[in-house]
């Protein structure tokens, strides 16, 4: 039994939350999951998972022993990546997360620079609406908006985004412009924040709205459509509108209410060290995404 490879298939085990899902993570036989951790177990003579039709949890030993096998992986990882050169020059593989919208409309366009500056780097950016784990999805750094969750990761800011109302102006010439928070009950209201209602919407000072949507979507672009189209007042990020405000097809509504800015954050895992490749991104995008996410309308 490979020792080290039976841990790592636990660790994914219990990561993804059953076997099938392991099986599909790590792109190995659902057979050959069930059989590591078993030969794990049997080597241990203790059991570390418990079983159901639907779902694994981590025995007292089993949580013991995953803690111990992380931190055994992650030293090994580093070694090898060490080894490797990986730490005194920019090269191999980057694991990039960021928002649909902002990572497609501003990080992508640094990205060309940075893979022209460091040949040796490829990136591989996943554009996505969902919280990610940094570990269990292997990212070595993503862009988050919002407070980091987690205190364990580092993170450079990289500038803020407030929320923002806005309609169209043919929106606006049929149906006027709200002038106080109570009046958006009044209106068409777009969402994308989930299918409920009634849904909230936050305002400066601690203010709240309850709102009835009339349109659901959901992702910001398609929200952004939706009020570009007349169809009512949408509440989006700053930069998810900037284009539309600018050449006119959205205009900003109830100004003095508008949110409090929330952070935009590179964060990544807090290692002794920093590899080469995330050092050359981190020094290389920060000061060029900063000046892209200072948009007020």
């Amino acid at each position: 039994m490979d020792r080290l490879d039976a841990m790592a298939t636990f660790v994914a085990v219990l990561d993804q939350g059953g076997f099938s899902a392991a099986s599909r993570r790590l792109g190995m036989p659902l057979a050959s999951v069930s059989r590591k951790v078993a030969e794990l177990e049997e080597h241990l003579g203790a059991k570390l998972l418990t079983r159901t039709t639907r779902h694994v949890a981590a025995t007292e030993a089993g949580l013991g022993f995953a803690a111990t096998a992380r931190r055994l992986i992650e030293e090994l990882a580093e070694a090898e990546r060490l080894a490797a050169g990986e730490y005194a020059t920019p090269r191999g593989l980057l694991v990039v997360a960021a928002p649909v919208l902002l990572g497609r409309v501003h990080l992508l366009p640094i990205l060309a620079g940075f893979l022209d500056a460091y040949p040796a780097v490829s990136v591989d950016l996943r554009l996505t609406q969902s919280a990610l784990n940094l570990t269990e999805e292997h990212l070595d750094v993503a862009v988050t908006i919002g407070p980091a969750a987690d205190s364990a990761l580092r993170a450079v800011n990289v500038g803020q985004l407030r929320p923002v109302v806005v309609a169209s102006p043919s929106y606006l010439a049929r149906h006027g412009a709200p002038e106080t928070l109570e009046a958006l009950g009044a209106h068409q209201i777009i969402s994308f924040a989930g299918h409920v209602t009634p849904i909230t919407w936050d305002f400066l000072d601690g203010h709240r709205v309850a709102l009835r949507p009339r349109l659901f979507v959901t992702t910001a672009e398609a929200a952004v459509d939706a009020a570009v189209a007349g169809m009512g007042v949408a509440q989006l990020l700053c930069h998810q509108v900037s284009g539309a405000v600018g050449e006119g097809r959205l205009t900003p509504l109830l100004r003095p209410h508008w949110g409090a800015p929330m952070p935009v954050q590179m964060v990544f895992a807090a290692g002794r060290t920093i590899p080469a490749k995330l050092r050359a991104f981190l020094d290389y995008v920060a000061p060029r995404l900063r000046p892209r996410l200072v948009f007020d309308p």
